[in-house]
């Protein structure tokens, strides 16, 4: 590793860096691997369940589909075959941004709706099942914020890096509809 180190970082702290990201990767991992098993359950599937619990969190049901895309793991092609399919099983509808004809939202249908008010108390549960007795209450808060952190830093530099319309941009402000 030593050829490949930064000049500016010392070689613990890149070391523990390594880890620190290694070890999102590898719970981030476990995570999918338990949550998949369980949605499987409630006969969805852990990319459905994804796009479904962000539009059933967001106001009117609905989000831009650049913001979606950012919010999943999904490339905005692989979001637009989800979409597909949940638009085609009635679980979700698209709207045209009346402001830049280019963006469009994605919208929880009432179907939809119905699904997720079964499907979230079940995943909550699960999501107890595996924090129960690992995290205090305080260490979750610490946690939550840390990851908040984080993501919000690596919307910023992709939305800088990404660009587009005023229905395309994470800033909701400049989607006159959105306000």
């Amino acid at each position: 590793m030593a050829a490949n180190r930064s000049p500016d970082v010392d070689p613990t702290t890149a070391e523990e860096r390594l880890t620190l990201i290694g070890l999102l990767f590898e719970s981030a991992a476990g995570l999918r691997r338990i949550f998949e098993q369980r949605l499987a359950d409630d006969a969805l599937s852990n990319q459905s369940f994804d796009v479904l619990i962000r539009l059933a969190r967001s106001p009117e049901g609905r989000l831009r589909m650049s913001e979606l895309a950012a919010q999943t793991a999904l490339t905005p092609s692989g979001l637009t075959r989800s979409v597909d399919r949940l638009e085609r099983d009635g679980l979700v509808a698209r709207q045209v941004c009346p402001e830049d004809r280019r963006g469009a939202f994605a919208v929880l249908t009432g179907r939809g709706r119905e699904v997720m008010d079964r499907a979230i108390p079940h995943h909550v549960s699960h999501v107890d099942e595996v924090l129960e007795g690992v995290l205090t209450p305080d260490e979750e808060r610490d946690l939550s914020h840390i990851l908040r952190k984080l993501r919000d830093q690596l919307v910023a530099s992709s939305s800088r890096v990404a660009g587009g319309g005023p229905c395309n941009s994470p800033d909701a402000a400049r989607c006159p509809s959105l306000n």
